[in-house]
């Protein structure tokens, strides 16, 4: 896998990562990074967050090096409106012109979905709060590279409040659960293929447990998930027992599928 040049794309606020620097906790681009370094060192990996600039003209005229981007997760709500959001819809589209293969995670899926046309909103059915359980494969995922040797029934680490509701155009269903119909898809727009996935694959349970920690009040107060403190530590114990049966090679094997599809170029 040498001499592939990847690009990273971090979709927090540059606010929201300091923040996770300052409580110990990676930023989603560096739990990436040390992910896929469980597979290989031989990746050139370059970072760009389209938050944090104020035009892209640093990176395009050299986007085109790129044999495929990875665009990780995010705290932001993609039908909250705002300029931030904006230019990362924007970004997702020049992708889309310049780059052949896309992994797309969380955040990354609903960016990728909603810049090829299709839709996203506030899951009807709750929330994945660091944990997503009994994701299962669907006919048209079983054959797919995205999960070749994995279970057709699978928990995963997971955060997130919304779902993909609308997909984009030619787009194949891969995967569900009872929170998110759409857990996987694949889709291709412009140069690109794109395989998105709403759970995280990337990142450790033990991060989750973390994230529950630092957002703990946002979670009590704001998103109503949990009654008080006593539900939440009852949530890390259940999340802290699947550690227990949880493989690393299991949770992370969509993104080494996505190297071997990478390197097979």
């Amino acid at each position: 896998m040498k001499n592939l040049n990847l690009l990273v794309v971090e979709g927090n606020l540059r606010e929201e990562n300091e923040s996770f620097k300052k409580n110990g906790i990676p930023t989603h681009a560096e739990s990436l990074k040390e992910s896929l370094s469980y597979y290989t060192k031989d990746l050139n990996i370059d970072v760009f967050n389209p938050c944090s600039e104020k035009s892209f003209d640093k990176i395009l005229p050299d986007i085109k090096k790129y044999h495929g981007m990875i665009w990780g997760g995010s705290s932001l709500n993609i039908y909250n409106d705002c300029i931030e959001i904006r230019r990362q819809i924007a970004f997702m589209k020049e992708c889309f012109k310049n780059i052949n293969k896309i992994l797309a995670i969380c955040w990354g899926m609903q960016v990728a979905v909603t810049a090829a046309g299709g839709s996203v909103k506030k899951s009807p059915n709750g929330a994945h709060i660091g944990i997503a359980n009994n994701i299962e494969i669907n006919e048209n995922g079983i054959n797919h590279p995205l999960y070749e040797s994995k279970s057709k029934k699978f928990n995963s680490p997971a955060f997130n409040f919304d779902e993909v509701e609308t997909l984009p155009e030619g787009a194949i269903h891969l995967a569900s659960n009872k929170i998110n119909k759409i857990q996987s898809v694949h889709f291709k727009r412009d140069k690109s293929d794109v395989w998105g996935l709403q759970y995280h694959p990337e990142i450790t349970y033990d991060k989750m447990i973390s994230l529950i920690k630092f957002r703990k009040d946002k979670l009590i107060n704001s998103r109503k998930c949990f009654k008080d403190d006593n539900e939440i530590k009852e949530h890390i114990n259940f999340i802290e027992k699947e550690i227990k049966i949880s493989e690393r090679e299991s949770r992370m094997l969509e993104l080494r599928n996505w190297l071997n599809y990478l390197k097979a170029a």
